[in-house]
């Protein structure tokens, strides 16, 4: 591999040879649900609390992409996964009684794509086979970082609906698959944002910064790829994404754009708001629909760009702003 900018770009690309993505039952009532692998209308999965539950499905999709790969947890060196619970919990009783090496990742909603990219660097270093995975559910996000959900507050239109949702890549040194051609491990942003009820905001500057440094290093347009997806500004942070690209870099990025929180949900028929958030958004989306899609030559080459808020609980209560990230991987069939 070798960097150019901020920009790391594989030589011999990893390559994704099984994926899997797996949602609640509010999410397989949306626009997305025949490509799902599983859809669990019991989103406690059958488990004492929403915490292991979340655990519980994203041991599933764990599962399932190895399933999907054919080769089984013995024959990978690496699981790489994170989700928004205090230490990463939600893995870590996901993936303990798997006997992989575990490398425990945070990154918000953008962790899916911080996965994709560290994983394909140790396949470029060597490893032969990792696990890339993470997951989300509104019920334990809700009760960490807002309120019970016995409390019934208002969110505000710029509020987001946090995906019940997992997604699991598993990237290879050889095999036939979706190709990761190129990186790049975002840069922190932070433009003051304070507000917790609206992450578009906190997250659409750093989704620019990647989005821009991207082309920049790789000398490429938006009309260059089939898609740049990002995951997950909602519709709110996306409209300020079109601005910020067209302030900063004089570019229209709504012709080549989606979101993955718009994707998951019909805004008009689902109480959503300003639609998804949730590291299970942006990994259910991709290790599902994105992903079969590319498969099925629909679309050939794609910029997941995952957007995460830096925030937690403690930070919020004390008034500091929220520090936004973007990761961007490239996907080539």
């Amino acid at each position: 591999m070798h960097k150019i900018g901020k920009t790391i770009l594989f030589d011999e690309p990893p390559v994704i040879i099984g994926n899997a993505g797996v949602v609640g039952k509010k999410e397989g009532e949306g626009p997305l649900a025949k490509d799902f692998d599983a859809i669990f209308e019991d989103t406690t999965l059958g488990q004492t609390s929403y915490e292991l539950a979340e655990s519980a499905m994203l041991h599933d999709a764990i599962i399932r992409g190895l399933t999907s790969a054919g080769i089984s947890a013995k024959d990978v060196d690496f699981v790489l996964s994170g989700d928004l619970l205090d230490q990463c919990m939600g893995s870590a009783f996901a993936i303990k009684d798997l006997e992989i090496a575990s490398i425990g990742l945070f990154g918000a909603c953008s962790t899916m794509a911080l996965s994709l990219t560290v994983g394909s660097m140790l396949v470029s270093a060597g490893a032969k086979n990792v696990v890339c995975a993470t997951s989300s559910h509104f019920c334990s996000s809700e009760r960490q970082f807002r309120f019970p959900l016995e409390y019934g507050g208002q969110r505000p239109p710029s509020s987001q609906w946090t995906v019940t949702g997992a997604g699991s890549a598993i990237v290879s040194n050889k095999g036939k698959g979706i190709k990761i051609k190129a990186i790049q491990v975002g840069t922190i942003t932070d433009l003051g944002v304070t507000d917790a009820n609206n992450m578009g905001a906190a997250m659409a500057p750093a989704a620019t910064r990647t989005i821009g440094d991207f082309l920049t290093d790789t000398k490429t347009k938006p009309s260059d790829y089939d898609l740049i997806v990002t995951g997950d500004l909602g519709y709110t942070g996306s409209e300020l994404l079109y601005q910020l690209m067209k302030k900063e870099y004089n570019i229209d990025l709504k012709p080549y754009h989606n979101d993955c929180g718009k994707m998951i949900y019909n805004l008009k028929e689902q109480d959503v708001n300003s639609g998804g958030s949730g590291c299970g958004c942006g990994a259910s989306v991709l290790c599902s629909h994105i992903i079969k899609n590319m498969k099925k030559g629909r679309l050939k080459k794609v910029l997941f760009v995952a957007t995460g808020a830096l925030m937690s609980p403690t930070s919020s209560k004390q008034g500091n702003s929220i520090p936004g990230i973007a990761h961007a991987v490239l996907l080539e069939v």
